[in-house]
């Protein structure tokens, strides 16, 4: 069965399947929103706030329906410095400022823009980012001792390994079984009743920091309003904003694919900001839309707003009654969830197209995974692998500007080029003119080519120029609408007679 055919939105809303879906959904985000919170250094709570926060507000504003938000990895990952060098009030500072960048991204209606990320740069992203959540795991496994850090040893060692493979192993079988509930969900329930059965001593949520509290509380960062302060926060919060929107608009991109409908790209900006400033000043540790949980829940049988509704109200049921016995949960059945994670975020069919794609994409790839990696920096990299991508680009369609020029019956020069006239190809164009061996009467013929930029206008200037100082007649002709705007506005630089055709509009300065 295709995909389009399986998520058909078409179809009339099944209030019981948006129910189940919306349970399904919330049992595989706390896990998840648990475990980022955590590696982030942010109290468990935090994050079960924000997928509370995130999932209503975008379930009920974002750009379509079946999209899940909640406190996603990629955005996490960005505020751990922050939070390691300034703590929780800055973090929380830096999501709301997060918020209003989105905000403002939709206002301006740049949501589209997402369509600019070429994939060998969205490869390297979700692979860098696959490794980044898997090599976080590690931290589990070490502990801290006399103001020293170390690895686990001994019987801790091997507790916190078995747990964890038992817990990849249930995620890996069970669907086998039934997919009718999660596999993380069941493997997390399996370990917690092993550990409690046997009373096995393990590290368990409760050991990182208490998860009780209520309703999310309304609290403004206590930070100094400064401009020091927002010199402080404001690149955390461009890269959060950014790497929300990024990873967000993808999905929002992917479901579309799927479901053969269109969503709003700006909608969603704006509900992704709105979202973020309340988590800012709701106790949050913000996010964006999850791949994962959005598959889920589509799999399960979604077709409207209200399953990503019930996820969020059933998060919130948990944590105003269900914190005893959150914090009892193992923190080996957590690592083995974000283990899985990690392996399904990895783009593992990059490497079966990697033969067959273009050696500089390979590179562009290479180079955004590591700095992902490196840096832990994923709005960067998605940016350096774009502009990487755009000179490449502009590197090939510089070479292929050519011209084939005759003389006519009449003594008359043609030249009719080919490919594209911008800042890349005007070396190349202006090396095909014999200013000093044409006769006095040339045709530049641009039907098969487009003025593109100032620097093709430029490039036009100066090869005219010199036939004017030549003592000879250039002419334009076959300009493009957009060409003729651009030349409308360079009047004062380029002065040459034009050719007025039947067919094809031209613009003359005289």
């Amino acid at each position: 069965m295709k995909a389009g055919k399986l998520f058909d939105f078409s179809q009339k809303v099944n209030y019981k399947n948006e129910i189940l879906a919306g349970l399904t959904v919330a049992m595989t985000m706390i896990p998840e929103s648990l475990s980022f919170a955590i590696l982030a250094g942010f109290p468990p709570l935090v994050g079960l706030y924000a997928a509370f926060i995130m999932g209503l507000v975008t379930a009920v504003f974002g750009g379509r329906p079946g999209l899940i938000s909640g406190g996603a990895g990629a955005t996490v990952v960005v505020l751990i410095a922050l939070m390691q060098s300034h703590g929780i009030e800055y973090v929380f500072a830096a999501v709301a400022l997060a918020g209003i960048l989105q905000i403002l991204v939709g206002l301006f209606k740049l949501g589209k823009f997402i369509r600019l990320v070429p994939q060998p740069v969205m490869y390297g992203f979700v692979n860098g980012l696959a490794v980044i959540i898997f090599m976080s795991q590690l931290e589990q496994f070490k502990q801290v001792a006399n103001g020293s850090v170390s690895w686990l040893e001994g019987a801790a060692l091997y507790i916190m390994l078995g747990l964890t493979l038992l817990t990849v192993a249930i995620v890996i079988l069970f669907p086998k079984i039934t997919k009718a509930v999660p596999s993380s969900l069941v493997a997390i329930i399996i370990v917690f009743i092993v550990v409690m059965a046997f009373g096995i001593d393990t590290r368990t949520v409760e050991d990182i920091a208490s998860v009780q509290g209520g309703f999310p509380p309304f609290h403004i960062p206590e930070i100094s309003l400064s401009l020091e302060t927002l010199q402080v926060i404001f690149p955390y919060s461009l890269i959060m904003a950014a790497v929300g929107l990024t990873e967000g608009l993808l999905t929002l991109s992917l479901v579309d694919e799927i479901t053969g409908t269109r969503g709003n790209s700006n909608r969603e900006c704006l509900a992704q900001g709105g979202a973020n400033i309340l988590n800012g000043f709701f106790s949050g540790m913000g996010g964006c839309p999850m791949i994962a949980q959005t598959l889920v829940n589509l799999s399960a049988g979604a077709r409207a707003r209200l399953s990503g509704i019930v996820a969020a109200l059933t998060i919130l049921i948990i944590i105003l009654f269900g914190a005893p016995i959150i914090g009892k949960v193992p923190m080996a059945a957590l690592v083995g969830v974000m283990v899985m994670v990690a392996i399904g975020t990895f783009e593992w069919a990059s490497f079966k197209v990697i033969n067959k794609m273009p050696r500089h994409d390979i590179i562009t790839g290479i180079l955004v995974a590591v700095i992902t990696i490196w840096l832990h920096n994923l709005a960067l990299a998605v940016l350096i692998g774009v502009v990487i991508s755009a000179l490449v680009f502009a590197w090939e369609s510089a070479k292929r500007i050519r011209a084939r020029h005759y003389i006519d019956d009449n003594g008359v020069k043609h030249y009719e080029i080919y490919g594209p006239l911008f800042f890349g190809s005007t070396s190349v164009f202006t090396e095909k003119f014999d200013v000093a061996g044409d006769p006095d009467e040339v045709i530049i013929d641009f039907k098969e080519s487009r003025v593109a930029d100032m620097s093709a206008i430029e490039a036009l200037n100066s090869i005219t120029q010199k036939y004017h100082n030549a003592g000879k007649t250039v002419h334009l002709k076959h300009l493009s609408a957009d060409c003729m705007r651009l030349l409308k506005n360079a009047e004062a630089v380029i002065d040459v007679n034009i050719i007025e055709d039947p067919t094809y509009k031209v613009v003359s300065n005289n």
